[in-house]
């Protein structure tokens, strides 16, 4: 089975592995993977990016290594490679999981309980509960909703596309050291330069087809482009500026503002400055556009290494008939 076909047909199993089952509760491969690096940031930790470097290079590279191997090893095998394929795609993305913690935080709003939905917030975030009201969580919720719909879902499915199970991989391995190290906080200012930017080039391609897909599944795709173009530079992130920007128009709401981070408060822009302040519906709104962004997603990574695939046959064979060509 050709190598793009295992991908249609890996991505789809995992994806629908992560509809159903979600995160496994217990030996999740992302959470050994942070348990590894965690190792090899104790021994190699130093105030500075050279160190910080080798630290991105050590555990990113020796985790697409890894898949690399475990790719080989299978490929001579149809199934295999497919299972294979399934099963990375999905330990990797976790969009059913995004989807229930945010539900959990707007249930606990809905029922009036802050202090809870304060508990649940972190699980989906790193903002500072207790300096948010019912209002600034569910914010914080939507926010955090459309940012992880690139990073949890995205952003693997289109580096899957483009390089199989070591993009998979690799995507979550520099995802998961830039949520490492990669704050400005004293300690990894430095040290995690690398993994931040990595992780920015890593996932610009896929913050940027999110925010196209949110426009077009959205209930609003001029306001969705109309705040992408007009506001998503003036987040701090590049990639989560436009995803939260198109998102923020598709539902009509106004994201941004002030937060607070480690006790750190930050004074963000405004997102669609013309929509209307989140509500708690919108919670549920986000996670359905969430998962529709993530459908088509899977269609657009699979058409296009289809479609690749194709091309470079085509012009593989044209070229060896010119040589032939010549060579009579």
């Amino acid at each position: 089975m050709r190598a793009d076909r295992v991908f249609a047909y890996g991505a789809a199993a995992g994806l629908l592995g992560d509809l159903l089952l979600g995160d496994p509760r217990r030996g999740h491969p992302v959470a050994a993977f942070g348990r590894a690096a965690g190792a090899v940031e104790r021994v190699l930790w130093r105030d500075h990016r050279g160190w910080g470097a080798l630290h991105t290079a050590v555990c990113a590279g020796g985790a697409v290594s890894l898949a690399a191997l475990a790719a080989t090893s299978v490929r001579t095998s149809r199934t295999a490679s497919v299972a294979l394929t399934a099963a990375a795609t999905w330990a990797v993305v976790g969009g059913t999981s995004l989807g229930r913690e945010a539900r959990a935080v707007g249930g606990a709003l809905a029922a009036g309980d802050i202090e809870v939905a304060r508990e649940r917030l972190p699980h989906l975030c790193g903002r500072d509960p207790q300096a948010l009201d019912a209002d600034g969580i569910a914010r914080a919720v939507v926010e955090s909703v459309a940012e992880n719909t690139s990073d949890a879902v995205v952003g693997a499915l289109v580096w899957g596309a483009a390089a199989g199970v070591p993009g998979l991989v690799g995507f979550r391995a520099v995802n998961t050291l830039d949520a490492m190290v990669g704050h400005k906080s004293p300690k990894y200012r430095r040290y995690g330069w690398a993994s931040a930017r990595l992780d920015d080039m890593a996932g610009w391609p896929g913050a940027r087809l999110t925010a196209v897909l949110a426009a077009l599944a959205g209930s609003d795709p001029r306001g969705a482009v109309r705040a992408w173009r007009a506001d998503a530079d003036r987040h701090p992130s590049p990639n989560a500026g436009p995803v939260e920007a198109s998102f923020a128009g598709a539902l009509g709401v106004r994201l941004g503002g002030t937060l607070s981070y480690g006790g750190r408060v930050e004074h963000r822009p405004v997102l669609n400055g013309e929509g209307r302040p989140v509500e708690l519906g919108d919670i549920e709104r986000a996670v359905r556009l969430s998962q529709r962004v993530s459908g088509l997603a899977l269609g657009v990574c699979v058409a296009g290494r289809l479609l690749t695939a194709r091309l470079t046959r085509r012009l593989l064979t044209r070229g060896r008939t010119s040589t032939k060509g010549r060579m009579s």
